[in-house]
């Protein structure tokens, strides 16, 4: 596994301004696997520089050459499908199997998706006496995190390139492997010179100096809300576009003519994946109170079978680590009642979880507010359909969510209703044309599909 000493900036690999590097540490283990450099605002201003004098040609180019070139991009990483996923697991920790179905998978389905859409999207229509065009908003700061980084990568990038912008990416520095290895695909896949740029650093300095710099029309950020709010704030400022794609604490919610297995059994494997670190994950169970034991007991039941170093990887990190143990003690002091796993450390090495279940949560608690990012499921009680209502509505965020019903139509009447950017009604399978964001504090436009193309483009009307 190879590690690049330098930035890829205006189609070559650079030498950064300083000297300074981060140790990439594989979390299975705790051994340092690479290092990459910590990128400065110098070395941000020449992305976007180089982003910037690209911008142009690519934004003339047709939208048929463009969607060839994504087309193109498409097959290089699915040529690389299993480098990509075992870079994936040394960085991230992921299991292989989920690293090379999801990992690896995913982006190569979502660039597919946007190659057809470039190639079909009407970036112009006719309303009365005008024709609306709709052009590329100019140079993007994609800001991406670590838990799916190729998948954030592809999601931010394959759009903005769809749309006739021009990218600077700096990725999350605990998963950079993964994002060069990106890098070196673009370049495969024939884009031209400066159409994409990556920096690797620390979000501090490369990630606020990419989100501040004047030159940058659009900021696309994953991550935490307390980061997104920060981000907003330097982009209204400078009156900046941005889309954010923050926090959630979704509820799976399990009503009363619902199949109780398969909604609970399907649940724990929603939250146990990624070892949790996923903003979408149905951390909020929400069951009746006549079959509220039976659903703790087929949880407790299903959450044995994730055994910590085969079914469920380690988190990113050791602060990552501490901050979901910090939750389960917070949880047994609020009186959450511990159905499985728990505080303690389930290796001697590496910075696993125990997958772990809590029952008798109430929404107050802060195990059923707060996003965790680990293996932590909570199951929370309600007495009928208007108080499941409630709970899941009932926190800050509004990202996604599921409804279980005895038939989908009644499922669809209850997620209608759901303060929620995205709902799978009865175990829905994945469509990378559906638009995902969220709600309230869950973030601020959507990503995939058209509707994420659109976050890319900008109106303009002419009127004859």
């Amino acid at each position: 596994m190879k590690a690049h000493d330098g930035m890829y900036i205006g189609g070559e690999w650079r030498p950064a301004v300083g000297q300074d590097t981060i140790a990439v540490v594989n979390p299975a283990d705790e051994k340092v696997i690479g290092h990459v450099p910590a990128g400065t605002a110098e070395d941000v201003d020449a992305a976007v520089r180089a982003a910037r004098a690209a911008f142009p040609g690519w934004a003339a180019t047709p939208p048929a050459e463009r969607a060839a070139r994504i087309t193109a991009l498409r097959d290089v990483l699915a040529a690389r499908k299993e480098e990509i996923a075992e870079t994936v697991t040394a960085e991230l920790g992921s299991p292989l199997p989920l690293s090379q179905a999801v990992h690896a998978g995913v982006p190569v389905l979502v660039a597919g998706s946007y190659a057809e859409l470039a190639a079909s999207y009407s970036f112009e229509e006719k309303l009365g006496n005008s024709t609306v065009l709709l052009e590329p908003v100019g140079v993007v700061g994609a800001i991406t995190p670590w838990n799916y980084p190729l998948h954030q990568i592809v999601a931010k990038v394959a759009p903005a390139l769809a749309a006739g912008c021009t990218v600077v990416l700096k990725p999350a520095e605990d998963t950079p492997l993964t994002a060069q290895l990106f890098a070196e695909a673009t370049e495969e896949a024939g884009l031209p010179a400066g159409v994409f740029n990556l920096v690797t650093g620390v979000g501090a300095v490369a990630g606020q100096a990419l989100a501040e710099h004047d030159d940058v029309d659009l900021v696309s950020f994953t991550g935490s809300t307390a980061v997104g709010r920060q981000i907003g704030a330097t982009a209204g400022a400078a009156v900046k576009r941005v889309a954010l794609e923050l926090g959630g604490k979704s509820a799976n919610v399990i009503l009363p003519g619902a199949d109780l297995a398969k909604a609970v059994n399907v649940g724990v494997a929603n939250v146990m994946s990624n070892s949790g670190q996923t903003c979408s994950a149905w951390t909020r169970m929400l069951v009746d109170a006549e079959r509220y034991e039976e659903a703790v007991s087929l949880a407790a039941t299903a959450v044995a079978k994730y055994v910590p170093g085969e079914r469920v990887g380690p988190v990113v990190n050791a602060k990552q680590q501490a901050r979901v143990r910090g939750y389960i003690e917070k949880g047994i002091e609020e009186g959450a009642r511990l159905v499985a796993g728990g505080p303690e450390a389930p290796k001697d090495q590496g910075y696993y979880v125990s997958p772990t279940v809590f029952a008798d949560v109430t929404p107050g608690m802060t195990i059923a507010q707060e996003e965790i990012f680990g293996p932590v499921l909570s199951i929370l009680r309600y007495e009928d359909v208007d108080d499941a209502l409630r709970i899941a509505n009932d926190t800050v965020y509004g990202l996604a969510g599921a409804v279980w019903g005895a038939d989908d139509a009644e499922a669809v009447a209850f997620a209608r209703r759901m303060d929620t950017g995205q709902v799978d009604i009865n175990g829905g399978r994945f469509n990378p044309l559906a638009p995902f964001g969220g709600y309230k504090q869950s973030g601020v436009g959507r990503e995939l599909g058209p509707h994420g193309l659109s976050e890319y483009l900008q109106t303009k009307s002419l009127q004859f």
